[in-house]
């Protein structure tokens, strides 16, 4: 198994990034990240204003996987996730849904101990390991790795964890993929723009799939599939979510748009991921039950 460590990390996704690794399809790579301070934050004495803003959201890469071209779907399963011992999380004025009443910058460090994160003496927090930044160059030009789109990004979605499957757009040969902003736990929103951040390693494998397309991340686990969408508000994501899985499921089906419409207002569910990125991201989830009812397979 091949490894990647922090040494190689990317501020931004991008077609122009040079490779720092080449692997082929099914091969399975070992890969290191920095919290998304690029672990600044050592100390809850430290002020958050000083550390070293242009350092935010690295990801480590990016990979080229030989074979994947503009039209295919890179597939990447993750096939473990390692978190560190120490979380930071921080809030402050003009951040998240409450920065308006927020007087100063704060930040929060939280152990992590015995599969719990310690918030404090009476909260220990389950843990959800979990990747938010993850995803492949965009088509046109450099997006940040702070900023989610079709491409992947900073989705922050708290199903990215140990035992999914990501099918990625490709858009530039090799697809480039990156990954990095590993949460021990977080929840639905990302409201106070973090999730408890953490430094740690994920444990990949990458496939490429021919003759199939998504315009947007897709997302599989054994509960069912999420169609990833970023836009800038809610509505307009939320839109396109539901349009778009619409697309993915009928034609492996005898449903009418009608019916189909119907089964997802019946069964189909619309999830918020967070809402502090310069885009939103929302997800529309379908059900494993449903896919099995109707025998649908996706990217087989």
């Amino acid at each position: 198994m091949k490894t990647l460590s922090t040494q190689d990390v990317i501020y931004a996704f991008s077609r122009l990034n040079n490779p720092v690794m080449h692997v082929q399809p099914g091969d399975t790579v070992s890969i290191e990240t920095y919290d998304c301070f690029k672990n600044q934050i050592s100390s809850a004495d430290q002020e958050v204003s000083a550390i070293d803003w242009n350092e935010i959201n690295p990801a480590t890469g990016p990979i080229f996987i030989e074979g994947a071209a503009y039209g295919d779907l890179l597939k990447v399963t993750i096939d473990n996730l390692e978190i560190g011992d120490q979380g930071v999380m921080v809030t402050g004025p003009e951040l998240g849904v409450m920065g308006h009443r927020m007087e100063k910058m704060e930040s929060k460090l939280i152990p992590i101990k015995d599969g719990k994160a310690i918030f404090n003496e009476q909260l220990h927090l389950p843990l959800n390991p979990m990747i938010g930044v993850i995803g492949v160059a965009p088509e046109g030009e450099p997006v940040s790795c702070g900023t989610p789109g079709a491409h992947g990004g900073n989705m922050d979605t708290k199903l990215i964890t140990k035992g999914a499957t990501l099918y990625f757009p490709v858009f530039a040969e090799g697809a480039l993929f990156a990954l990095g902003d590993f949460h021990a736990a977080m929840g639905d929103g990302e409201v106070s723009v973090s999730g408890i951040e953490v430094p740690g390693r994920a444990t990949v494998t990458f496939d490429v799939i021919k003759g199939l397309h998504s315009k947007y991340p897709v997302l599989q686990n054994a509960d069912g599939v999420a169609l990833l969408v970023s836009a800038m508000t809610l509505d307009e994501a939320v839109k396109i979510a539901v349009e778009e899985m619409i697309d993915l499921l009928l034609p492996h089906t005898d449903l009418t748009v009608s019916e189909m419409t119907m089964l997802m207002s019946a069964a189909g569910e619309t999830q918020i991921s967070q809402v502090v990125d310069p885009l939103v991201t929302v997800r529309f989830f379908v059900p494993q039950h449903v896919l099995d009812s109707l025998d649908i397979k996706l990217f087989v």
